[in-house]
């Protein structure tokens, strides 16, 4: 007995007879992976057999060479089974992306076709090429648009990190790493060493009180390695910080989001922006979190899924740029800053940061608020000047579980009397007593009162 898959997959598409969605399904699977359209098998995957006459198949693979550019010819199987017939059209991946059917472009995506946008078109076909958008020529600058002066500072950067000293000219440096290509300034060029104004490099940011109203702001429109360093300078301007008691001579310092999470999301977002978009990159501060969006989704049929949970292929958009900014150490690795960031803040003991696509961009939003911990420490945080309290809440969760296993119906106000914890302070502990299941609330905020569960 011949098997066949069970269900329509990335490789495998069911159908009851020959059709234009047949040739749809073929262009799809020869832009992704390669795969087999199944005649005379319905949706459900129950086989109801085709007809196939002398010259059916023959006709079928005319009309597929007829309606694609350029040509597909699939490899064709005939199977019997229970007395019905069933034909497989196999296609493989093509080499060189892409081929259309009738002048449009498909590409599988899970178990659909899924037709592409102008700009997954130019993108699939660059990768092709091995190659990105910011390799090619810019028709609209020349070299005397960008600094020179920033290709050395470049360059010793370049020195300090490898620990020799290169003896190549500015210019002839940058044609060894293509930045230039037979003289003329790419594009990746132009936006890493602009000299002034670079309209297509625009970052906004700003630091949030509510949804509209903004305390500070700045906006940006330079080369990408002065933006990182501005980005960075002013949300770290931004940031509170806390005073750890340790036991030690010298209290220690620590920031509310952790420094190195920010970092690589800044970084991120700087290498792998969509700079063809006309859309800016924007980043927003508010008093629990911090939002990063960026023009440009996911490339390469990645799902918020698949960078949850790592299961995909990395792809740079921009791979001059990436390249660069490698080469002077800012990024380590190709592909794993998503990985990073999310370790980074299980580390640094605050929640798991969100990621998200918005329109035609990607957002990456990072909280402040901290992992429930019967570990952690209840610290009152004050911007660079002194007098923060610190208080264990392991301490101050049994002095409340105490307080509320006399009088269940205690208020926070009295908590917060009988404790010494600010009413802030006495929040943060029962939400942290409430997530661990070691209290729960009966009946409404007024009027109710407080359950003590026993371990």
């Amino acid at each position: 007995m011949i098997s066949f898959p069970a269900v329509e997959s990335s490789t495998a598409e069911f159908k009851t007879s020959f059709s234009e969605d047949v040739v749809v399904s073929l262009v799809a699977f020869a832009n992704a992976k390669g795969g087999s359209v199944y005649l005379g098998i319905d949706n459900s995957g129950k086989i109801k057999g085709v007809p196939v006459g002398k010259k059916s198949v023959a006709q079928w693979i005319n009309e597929i060479k007829e309606k694609t550019e350029p040509t597909v010819v699939p490899n064709v199987d005939i199977f019997e089974q229970g007395g019905k017939t069933v034909v497989a059209l196999q296609v493989s991946e093509y080499p060189v992306k892409l081929v259309a059917m009738k002048g449009r472009f498909y590409k599988r995506v899970g178990n659909s076709n899924h037709m592409l946008s102008s700009d997954e078109i130019v993108n699939m076909h660059l990768q092709t090429l091995n190659t990105s958008w910011d390799f090619y020529p810019d028709p609209q600058h020349k070299l005397s648009d960008i600094s020179e002066g920033k290709v050395v500072r470049f360059i010793r950067k370049v020195e300090e990190r490898t620990g020799r000293q290169l003896a190549e000219t500015p210019m002839a440096f940058l044609e060894k790493l293509e930045a230039l290509r037979g003289g003329k300034l790419t594009f990746g060029a132009y936006l890493l060493f602009a000299k002034d104004y670079c309209a297509s490099s625009d970052i906004q940011i700003g630091r949030f009180k509510s949804p509209t109203k903004i305390i500070d702001s700045i906006s940006l429109d330079t080369d990408l390695f002065t933006e990182t360093e501005s980005v960075l300078a002013f949300i770290r301007k931004h940031l509170m910080v806390e005073y750890i008691i340790t036991g030690a001579a010298e209290r220690t310092e620590r920031f509310d989001y952790p420094e190195d999470a920010i970092r690589e999301l800044v970084i991120n977002m700087i290498v792998h922006r969509d700079y063809r978009n006309s859309s800016g990159s924007v980043i927003k501060i508010f008093d629990d979190r911090i939002e990063f969006y960026n023009p440009g989704a996911l490339i390469g049929g990645i799902t918020i899924k698949d960078l949850i949970a790592g299961t995909y292929v990395s792809q740079a958009r921009n791979k001059l740029i990436a390249k660069m900014f490698k080469e002077i150490g800012l990024i380590e690795r190709y592909g794993s800053g998503i990985e990073r960031v999310r370790k980074i803040c299980a580390d640094y003991g605050v929640v798991e940061p969100n990621f998200k696509l918005v329109g035609d961009g990607f957002m990456a939003i990072l909280f402040k608020e901290k992992l429930p911990s019967a570990k952690s420490v209840e610290r009152t945080t004050e911007k660079t000047t002194g007098k923060s309290v610190e208080k264990s809440v392991e301490k101050s969760v049994e002095k409340i579980l105490k307080l509320l296993s006399g009088n269940p119906q205690m208020t926070q106000n009295k908590l917060a009397e009988q404790t010494g914890l600010s009413r802030r302070g006495v929040e943060k502990n029962l939400k942290l007593l409430k997530d661990s299941g070691r209290i729960s609330r009966v009946g409404p905020d007024n009027g109710g009162y407080w359950k003590v569960n026993l371990k």
